[in-house]
């Protein structure tokens, strides 16, 4: 009976190995993004609907980052590019419209409200003026593979 228990054991032992090995190579799931951000503004629902580029900038008032990110996204603003800062606290209506669930979120869309490019999170003033100026006049920075850090997502 103890070599029939022994048995047992050193086959529950492998068992619970082989399983642990097999758990090991399975491939990680993908990262998913888990936040929300428009893939299509309505023009006429922010400023100057028709000026050739938007940059929206959803921000709140509670958030530390957003106060840096309206100010890197108005130095944007010319005759071609309206910048328009959307505060959770005074333009709920548009956060939720748009189904923004975190701030900063920034927005480049065209002038067909096509959102080209988005950051959720703070972007880096590089990043943004970049994306902006590829956006503007394509081939005008290198290409997203050329460098490590990207210029927000691509649309």
């Amino acid at each position: 009976m103890t070599t029939t228990l022994l048995i047992a054991v050193v086959v529950a032992a492998l068992a619970v190995l082989a399983a642990q090995f097999l758990r090991r190579q399975e491939p990680e799931p993908p990262t998913q993004t888990p936040w929300t951000v428009p893939a299509q503004l309505d023009r006429h629902d922010f400023a100057r609907p028709d000026a050739p580029w938007l940059v929206v900038a959803f921000t709140s008032a509670t958030c530390d980052a957003c106060a840096s990110t309206a100010t890197k996204c108005e130095v944007l603003a010319s005759d071609f590019v309206s910048v328009q800062i959307v505060d959770y606290q005074t333009d709920k209506d548009l956060h939720k419209r748009y189904g923004i669930d975190a701030v900063p979120t920034v927005v480049i869309a065209d002038a067909d409200g096509v959102v080209q490019r988005d950051f959720v999170g703070p972007p880096n003033a590089t990043d943004l003026w970049g994306a902006m100026a590829e956006v503007r006049q394509p081939g005008s920075i290198p290409p997203p593979e050329a460098h490590t850090h990207g210029l927000g997502s691509v649309h």
